[in-house]
């Protein structure tokens, strides 16, 4: 009923400027997958994690092998909350990238450094980090075509807010250090997502930010009305 109520608030044109995804819970992959064909939508289905290994005994994982099969074309690795409380590395979200895209799919790797980082200085640092370990061998074509979402874990429930200015800062240093580890034609191409807290109300000042291709949004998308105003955020600039 959500996907349906949002392809109803959204128009041709809203298609035309963005590309838009949804990533429901994996019990419910099949019943979006079957709305947005039934309909025509063009809206991508997207996935919230995945399994590395294609097969093995890990009783109740699902594996990127399995979410292709449902014709995904994005899946969500190393979210911040999955790698707090699940203590997820960069390598097994490195692993995670490498199994999405075994499978013909796009993984939408996230970073961002906690509140404790940011304020002894540590951000730039920690966000290298994370780059480096999580796109660990991958050649630059392939990054090119990979999606980064950078998520101000320090804004989320700390009572800090992460301005525009504070999210260019930090995209515009993941595009960077894309550059010197993969060459800046793999830079450009990068696209790079900002994701804390994206509403309609802030979303048009983030989305004019040179390095922001894209948002990656949290709690909003639960509402089909106000994830439409963020994908059609042009006609809310005023």
């Amino acid at each position: 009923q959500t996907i349906q109520k949002l392809a109803y608030a959204l128009n041709s044109d809203d298609y035309r400027h963005v590309e838009v995804s949804v990533h429901p819970p994996f019990t419910d992959l099949r019943s979006v997958q079957t709305v947005l064909q039934a309909d025509d939508v063009p809206i991508a289905l997207g996935a919230q994690d995945c399994h590395p290994e294609d097969a093995g005994a890990f009783t109740g994982e699902v594996s990127a092998a399995m979410l292709a099969k449902l014709d995904v074309s994005y899946v969500i690795v190393g979210h911040s909350e999955r790698r707090a409380l699940f203590g997820e590395s960069d390598e097994v979200v490195n692993a995670k990238a490498r199994a999405v895209l075994r499978h013909g799919m796009v993984p939408i790797v996230c970073v961002g450094e906690t509140i404790e980082q940011r304020r002894a200085g540590q951000a730039h640092d920690v966000v290298s980090g994370q780059l480096a370990g999580s796109l660990d061998g991958l050649d630059a074509g392939v990054v090119a075509k990979l999606v980064v979402a950078y998520e101000p874990v320090w804004a989320i429930g700390t009572g800090e807010t992460a301005t525009p200015a504070d999210a260019q800062d930090m995209c515009a240093h993941v595009r960077s250090r894309v550059a010197d580890g993969w060459g800046r034609a793999a830079a450009a191409d990068l696209r790079v997502q900002y994701g804390g807290s994206v509403k309609p109300s802030n979303a048009p000042d983030l989305m004019e930010q040179p390095d922001i291709d894209g948002a990656l949004v949290g709690g909003a998308s639960l509402d089909a009305t106000e994830f439409a105003r963020i994908v059609n955020h042009r006609l809310y600039a005023a």
